[in-house]
């Protein structure tokens, strides 16, 4: 993380309770069931990383700063580059109005980001994260802390502990994202 945009330092959190999504245990609720039953939006992945993140690193209503330093994200896009950072996109026609993004290290994600330009796209966003998560056999969906958005969709905190145990059995699992 870093405390602002323009930020040259970079520094590593790990918080006595971390946030994560028990992928079984993804919560979707009976309107948002309903409005991706009916919804125009496209889903695509890794087809516009870097215009994620910059999305992402945009303030918004409740934050007026970012923690995505320019830094990092130069850094998000190598590791893109690399095959281990991944973006999952929301479009409605050609216009990209939610994402998220995170890295990928044997089975777990670790979500980094998330943005929303429309009514539920980051909530879709996440939805179809889980589904791949699932689809290849991910055991981990970090999300490093808890927000009322997260919470609502099923995120839990658990301890240090409790998520180092869940991290070293996901990084002893051999999958791919894509």
């Amino acid at each position: 993380m870093a405390n602002s945009r323009d930020d040259k330092e970079i520094f590593f959190v790990d918080p006595d309770e971390r946030g994560i999504i028990p992928l079984e245990r993804l919560h979707i609720s009976k309107s948002l069931k309903k409005f991706m039953k009916n919804m125009k939006y496209e889903i695509s992945f890794n087809k516009s990383f870097m215009e994620v993140i910059k999305n992402c690193a945009e303030p918004s209503l409740s934050r007026g700063e970012t923690w995505i330093s320019h830094d990092i994200e130069r850094l998000y896009c190598e590791l893109h580059d690399k095959g281990s950072a991944h973006s999952i996109e929301v479009w409605e026609s050609e216009n990209l109005v939610g994402g998220v993004y995170g890295m990928a290290i044997g089975g777990a994600f670790f979500g980094e980001s998330m943005f929303s330009n429309k009514v539920n796209a980051s909530k879709v966003a996440l939805v179809k994260l889980v589904e791949q998560l699932i689809n290849k056999n991910f055991v981990l969906l970090d999300t490093q802390f808890m927000t009322r958005h997260l919470q609502s969709m099923g995120g839990v905190e658990i301890s240090r502990e409790n998520y180092q145990d869940l991290l070293n059995t996901a990084l002893n699992v051999t999958t791919e994202f894509i």
